[in-house]
């Protein structure tokens, strides 16, 4: 044991405190007391690591947070704080990697959710977080890379949000697509004024009953219209099969996004973590099955497939507190 304060190795016993009796020593140079210096953590709460590891891994594969409790033997408070910190992370890493990306053909789509009640159901008096919430996703069609995102209504200021950020990260002119979604056009003008082909590919479905009598199942496309907005894109990769397709992975490897449950979030900084924790470890640590690679090596951000555990540790900051007070989904 060596003095934390001038460095000598010559040290006594000096008693216990705290119920976990944590042992304090004694210099004998300059008698400054101190105990035993705490080992480095992986996570912002006092828990087993590899059950900290096997939490997120849970979440991260579509499980609730009961599941997740009951699997894991944590408390599902503890397991809220570590989705917390893991989603904080994460978008520390996606702000900090995702930047002069070479992507050629961008797709763009929203996806619905909501946090803590239906539209439907929200008064005068609620928060603005409640109700409807969207989350506009970019992704390469090349190398399935998501290089941004934004959570938030579906307005206006959202989507200029959304594409002003995604404007920041691409270094390139590149052929953008977006869905029939009317402020797109305006957005895309203001932020990449002239820098990206832009196209619009709107689709039109059948009314319920058309074609059958399915409840649930959605309107068959009766067509597909192709609209040049600014540039010539190339008509060939004038679509949005990718980013649907990503519409598909995140309803499946998120709880809160399953229809019809009762694990839709009710915080919407819960909602924004589990995102980014999702895109965190789709981008860096799932391997796609198409590529068999990341799409983070796809892209050159990487050079080989991220544990977990790299993933959280690559943007830790410097201090965070071990307390993170977070309520219940």
């Amino acid at each position: 044991m060596t003095c934390a304060k001038c460095q000598h190795s010559t040290v006594k016993k000096f008693g216990r405190y705290g119920r976990h009796r944590v042992q304090r020593y004694r210099c004998s140079s300059c008698s400054t007391t101190f105990s035993d210096p705490k080992p480095a953590t992986t996570f912002a709460v006092r828990v087993d690591e590899t059950a900290a590891l096997r939490a997120i891994q849970c979440l991260i594969e579509g499980c609730s947070l009961r599941s997740t409790e009951r699997l894991t033997g944590l408390h599902r408070d503890t397991i809220m704080r570590l989705l917390i910190m893991a989603g904080a992370r994460c978008q520390r890493l996606l702000d900090a990697r995702m930047r002069n990306l070479k992507c050629n053909y961008i797709q763009c789509d929203e996806i619905w959710t909501f946090c803590f009640k239906k539209q439907r159901q929200v008064r005068k008096d609620d928060p603005a977080e409640c109700g409807d919430q969207w989350v506009f996703v970019a992704i390469d069609a090349e190398t399935k890379l998501i290089p941004s995102f934004a959570v938030g209504k579906r307005s206006r200021d959202t989507t200029n949000q959304f594409m002003s950020d995604l404007e920041k990260r691409i270094a390139d002119r590149c052929q953008l697509t977006t869905d029939g979604f009317h402020f797109y056009e305006r957005a895309v003008e203001n932020t990449f004024a002239g820098r990206a082909d832009f196209a619009q590919l709107i689709k039109l479905y059948g009314d319920y009953g058309q074609f059958g009598n399915e409840r649930y199942s959605p309107g068959r496309i009766t067509e597909v219209i192709s609209k040049v907005r600014d540039g010539r894109p190339d008509p060939e990769h004038i679509s949005t099969s990718h980013v649907e397709r990503q519409n598909l992975t995140m309803r499946m490897q998120m709880r809160r996004f399953t229809r019809l449950t009762n694990a839709f979030s009710k915080k919407l900084d819960n909602l924004k973590a589990a995102i980014a924790l999702h895109f965190g470890f789709y981008n860096f640590c799932r391997v796609h099955k198409s590529l068999r690679v990341t799409p983070a090596m796809e892209a050159g951000i990487a050079d080989h497939v991220w544990s977990l555990t790299e993933l959280l540790t690559a943007c830790t900051p410097t201090t965070e507190s071990l307390a993170v007070h977070q309520d219940r989904q």
